[in-house]
């Protein structure tokens, strides 16, 4: 097939779409499809520089604000849609993260122009991009979730609701950035005011203490439960990309039970939201058991260190026959060109 893969984009997620771009295109070259590498803000890739991209990208940091607002003067999403490598394009895979590419921008804008393409529909997007309307739609799903306040709120009504700890956190955002637990009143309105820096909303969450685990979903099949053991006390930005900051386990030490149970909330999870294709739910587990469901990524990451290909590979599926999936997913639900 001749598959245009998106990658990097203007969202604080850039460095990680790029990362995992790079890896989605060699997988399935390596399986005979014709692949163009293509960034919403510089356009189609040349191969000398998509070679260099595979040296690697990751920092410790995501993009500064200054950046992403200089690569957002020159994104090219008006005519985005309009440019031959995604008309011509059997199947659009979208390996943005964040942004207008996670939360159905462009999803919307490809279903416009009657193109294929990988992962969920706009709509769901911008629901599971949205985490105060998805845990309103998981609660309504009788999915666990950990009770929450959006900004603005006082300290005060934060105490009374919630207590402390809460983790602060713009809406529409991943990766951890913006993300700052709180452990003091004091604290609450700079965590804020960094949270905003991100997004028009914000969210301010019960903190739940316990296990960081992790279910893959695959079409309808629930990949093995995975669990993060990170350096740091929270699965921050830098646990999540640099090597050696964070131990994964798939599958999770975890009893037959216990499974069976991440694997249903992450399923209803799924459904809850319409998502399609391939998604990651992530929850913590509490010392009785308890699975709170903290989100659910659409467009989860594809890096070396991701955590959905972990999944598959426990499940026995290589990242090439992973990525080659996710393509005849998209085939199947939207009537790709090619098979």
């Amino acid at each position: 097939m001749n598959i245009t893969v998106m990658m990097g984009g203007t969202s604080a997620e850039r460095d990680v779409s790029l990362a995992s771009g790079v890896r989605i295109v060699q997988a399935l070259r390596r399986r005979g499809h014709v692949t163009t590498p293509m960034d919403p803000a510089v356009g189609v890739l040349s191969e000398q520089t998509f070679e260099q991209l595979t040296h690697g990208v990751m920092r410790r940091e995501p993009p500064s604000l200054e950046q992403l607002r200089r690569l957002e003067r020159t994104e090219l999403s008006p005519v985005l849609v309009t440019l031959p490598a995604v008309r011509a394009a059997d199947v659009v895979f979208i390996g943005l993260h964040g942004g207008f590419g996670e939360d159905g921008t462009i999803q919307a804008m490809l279903d416009a122009a009657h193109v294929c393409y990988t992962g969920s529909g706009h709509l769901a997007s911008a629901l599971a991009m949205d985490k105060d309307l998805s845990k309103i739609l998981f609660r309504s799903a009788g999915v666990t979730t950990a009770d929450w306040l959006m900004a603005p709120a006082s300290a005060d009504q934060v105490e009374a609701a919630l207590g402390w700890p809460v983790i602060v956190k713009p809406s529409k955002q991943g990766s951890t950035v913006g993300l700052t637990k709180v452990e003091k009143a004091e604290h609450l309105e700079p965590a804020v005011r960094e949270a905003f820096q991100f997004d028009d909303e914000v969210m301010i969450e019960r903190f739940v203490p316990g296990r960081e685990l992790t279910v893959g979903i695959l079409g309808d099949e629930a990949l093995p439960v995975g669990e993060i053991i990170p350096t740091h006390e929270l699965y921050d930005y830098e646990c999540k990309y640099t090597a050696g900051m964070a131990r994964e386990e798939f599958p999770a030490k975890l009893t037959k039970s216990q499974r069976a149970a991440a694997q249903a909330q992450a399923r209803r999870a799924f459904r809850a939201l319409k998502l399609e294709g391939y998604a990651r739910i992530d929850f913590r587990m509490t010392e009785d058991g308890t699975f709170y469901c903290l989100e659910a990524n659409t467009l989860p990451g594809m890096t070396e260190l991701s955590l959905i290909p972990q999944a598959a590979q426990a499940a026995g599926i290589s990242f090439d026959d992973l990525c080659d999936r996710i393509v005849q997913l998209a085939v199947t639900a939207r009537g790709g060109r090619g098979r």
